[in-house]
């Protein structure tokens, strides 16, 4: 089984590296919506590499996560504080967001910042500018997830800074690339032709399931994927949540009748990145991910951002190898 962490700002250091190999973690994630590979340069040569052979992981998978047709809020000088019942602006002259938001979203649609943390009410609607109201407040950061609830832009596969990093995959050692809201085979076959074209038809495509476009075509993207992964963040926006544990269910049995690894992410030790013990909730639903056939268990934020990245690295493995001997 394989134990994946993602690297961000408090996961760059070598010592730290070592310790969460040395844990367990078999791989990491980098998340390119947030940076390039051309930047992590020397975060991969200098510390993660090497710190993975320090701890005696010969061949660490190096997981790249790429842009695709994902939505993200802008890029903002500060983070900002926003309360229930605001008005704000997005789009020309106030928050900055893609322009096929503004063009996709009408009066009435529901609109979710960073797995709907933060949840906004569209009251009018122009070309250029959405007038939002406040129905769930938070404090919003740069380059956070954002989604028009039940609303499917048509936005590409591949962006161009997507084209730009797979050209670099080979020489940095990916491993793994994680295509994220895909819609259908039609999907995964562009990102395998680009693939093809950079000679790195060796490296696995996990699809990421996170939309209802991706439940709809599920036979035909476990079909054309290497592996699948259950991305539940923007996969529980796309639904109420009380549904999420069903659909998960449901597609980790779909994944194993047809042979297909499958991927278990989001929040799996969420309150790990503040607190030095999870949940009773956590490690169970950690278990039960494991006896429903998962391959693999990528933690996000608790290894990126969180205060206790090597505690929560060590209760993952621990919960999933005691879950492996109820196989």
């Amino acid at each position: 089984m394989e134990f994946y962490g993602t690297l961000g700002g408090l996961c760059r250091d070598r010592a730290l590296l070592v310790r969460l190999f040395r844990a367990g973690m078999t791989g990491a994630r980098l998340n390119l919506s947030h940076t390039s590979l051309s930047q992590c340069s020397a975060l991969l040569e200098e510390h993660f590499f090497p710190a993975a052979r320090q701890a005696g992981v010969d061949r660490p998978h190096l997981i790249i996560d790429l842009q695709g047709p994902e939505l993200r809020l802008g890029t903002l000088p500060i983070p900002i504080p926003i309360k229930t019942g605001d008005d704000i602006l997005l789009g020309q002259d106030g928050l900055p967001v893609p322009q096929v938001v503004v063009s996709s979203a009408k009066p009435g649609d529901q609109i979710s910042i960073d797995d709907s943390a933060i949840l906004l009410e569209v009251k009018k609607a122009s070309s250029s500018v959405l007038l939002c109201r406040v129905l769930r407040g938070g404090t919003l950061h740069s380059r956070k997830s954002l989604a028009i609830l039940g609303v499917y832009p048509d936005t590409p596969v591949l962006t161009q800074e997507d084209l730009m990093n797979l050209d670099l995959a080979g020489q940095f050692g990916v491993t793994h690339i994680l295509q994220p809201f895909v819609r259908g085979q039609e999907d995964i076959r562009a990102l395998r032709q680009a693939l093809d074209q950079c000679g790195l038809g060796r490296i696995q495509i996990m699809a990421k399931i996170e939309n209802r476009q991706g439940l709809d075509h599920l036979e035909e993207i476990i079909s054309a994927a290497d592996q699948l992964c259950i991305a539940r963040g923007d996969l529980g926006n796309s639904m109420p949540l009380w549904e999420l544990p069903g659909v998960q269910k449901d597609i980790a049995r779909r994944c194993v009748a047809a042979g297909r690894d499958f991927c278990l992410v989001t929040q799996l030790l969420w309150s790990m990145e503040h607190r030095p013990v999870p949940t009773r909730a956590e490690v169970c639903d950690i278990y039960n991910g494991v006896l429903d056939g998962a391959s693999s268990l990528m933690l996000t934020g608790e290894t990126a951002a969180g205060q206790y990245p090597v505690r929560a690295m060590e209760y993952l493995v621990k919960t999933a190898h005691e879950a492996e001997k109820g196989l």
